[in-house]
């Protein structure tokens, strides 16, 4: 079984920002020259993730609504308080998401349903530059 690694940058805003990177992610895999396996798409960082979500323009506004709810903006959050800083909410959401996800491929191809598009969402309270590893796996 082969193993190879890629990275890409994507800027994403800030507060729940999501870029769509199936397309990146998908371009890679073509380029391993594997047929069929598995790529695993990481993001580094406390406050970033990655998931899958059909992008359309009602889910992306649904679903800030939906974190906001989950870890509300307005409230007092110890880490403020450790590091001085205002992003408590984003690293509670980033933990509750998390950071990777794990997507089968044959013939190039990603595996994944007819609406579902593979994200990156920078929770962080300012617009973020993020790095995006692939591990892809296969034969």
């Amino acid at each position: 079984m082969a193993v190879k690694t890629e990275k890409f940058m994507v800027r994403i805003s800030a507060d729940g920002g999501m870029a769509d990177i199936t397309g990146q992610v998908e371009e890679k895999v073509k380029g391993s020259g594997l047929g069929k396996g598995t790529v695993t798409v990481f993001i580094p960082g406390a406050t970033g993730s990655v998931s899958t979500i059909e992008y359309e323009p009602g889910l992306l506004k649904d679903f800030p609504r939906a974190m906001e709810r989950i870890a509300p903006a307005g409230i007092d959050y110890e880490h403020h308080k450790t590091w001085g800083d205002d992003n408590g909410r984003s690293h509670v959401r980033a933990t509750l998401m998390g950071p990777s996800l794990v997507v089968p491929f044959v013939d190039g191809k990603l595996m994944l349903g007819t609406w579902q598009q593979i994200t990156a969402v920078n929770f962080d309270t300012r617009e973020r530059e993020r790095e995006i590893i692939l591990q892809i796996m296969g034969e």
